[in-house]
């Protein structure tokens, strides 16, 4: 359907252009010229609409990720997404990364790593590039080819606290704890980014409570809350730390104030989900 009204939008256009190509006298070129403006301005007004229409859906996507959102073990870092900052280029590499950035915004990962690798091959090495990259490869979860590109980004932006948390949280993943945790306190001393400090203070908690130190666990995941209160996974995995911990009490009113932190967050949900659980006996999950 979208390919059919652009046929008949460049049909228009290869007639005008025809025409232009045989005009004669002055009134036929004052046509000419009123069909030209004319066909500008239903392209323009048409362009105005799509745009507005691509903003609308971006609102879909975000009450879609809502909806859909599930708690899980660990979130990847979430990617609020500040559109880049990125000069027009001859070569068109700009428009491969604005174009990975909106995709990554959407959801489609697949889409942003085609695209952000196009930008690469038009600009080898540009860090914006590679870092937007290497976000869309993680989220998509192809952890060792994320870890590879963020250790480029690094190398050559030592002080790149998001790149350095987002390789710690790939560490976790990949159980490499040693590397994480080598990784995500570096991020804390740097703290030049108040999101990649809250971050590496939530994963650091995760490191330790995976290694059953529940003790540094609490203390990380107390310091993400006073750092980020909103970050509700935070009392879920704090409340956790405390249950493995032996201190069963406190792990319960974490989940309350967990729950009454946000009802509506899925990680409020979960929350309350536990408490049920452990009042029904259970144990709540390790993972």
């Amino acid at each position: 359907m979208a390919d059919a009204h652009v046929a008949a939008l460049r049909a228009e256009y290869n007639a005008i252009a025809k025409r232009l190509e045989t005009v004669t006298g002055t009134a036929e070129r004052e046509a000419v010229k009123r069909e030209i403006v004319g066909f500008f301005k239903l392209v323009d007004g048409q362009l105005a609409e799509l745009t507005q229409l691509k903003e609308d859906i971006r609102q879909l996507v975000d009450k879609y990720k809502q909806l859909a959102s599930e708690a899980k073990e660990a979130s990847a870092p979430e990617f609020t997404g500040t559109r880049p900052l990125v000069h027009a280029d001859h070569i068109g590499a700009s428009t491969f990364i604005e174009k990975g950035w909106s995709l990554i915004s959407l959801g489609d990962h697949a889409g942003a790593i085609q695209s952000l690798q196009k930008a690469l091959q038009l600009s080898p090495g540009e860090t914006q590039a590679e870092s937007l990259l290497g976000w869309a490869q993680m989220l998509h979860e192809d952890y060792d080819d994320a870890l590879q590109t963020f250790s480029k980004v690094l190398m050559k932006e030592p002080a790149n606290s998001l790149a350095r948390i987002n390789v710690g949280y790939i560490c976790l993943k990949k159980r490499i704890f040693g590397e994480a945790i080598e990784h995500l306190s570096k991020a804390i001393r740097l703290d030049n980014d108040k999101k990649a400090t809250l971050y590496a203070h939530f994963y650091l908690g995760l490191v330790y409570l995976q290694r059953e130190m529940y003790e540094d666990a609490q203390t990380f995941f107390q310091k993400t809350l006073q750092l980020g209160p909103n970050l509700i996974e935070a009392y879920y995995e704090l409340a956790r730390a405390y249950w493995f911990a032996g201190d069963q009490e406190q792990a319960k009113q974490t989940w309350e104030q967990g729950f009454k932190a946000n009802k509506f967050n899925p990680w409020g949900k979960k929350c309350q989900e536990t408490l049920e659980l452990v009042a029904q006996g259970q144990e709540p999950p390790r993972t």
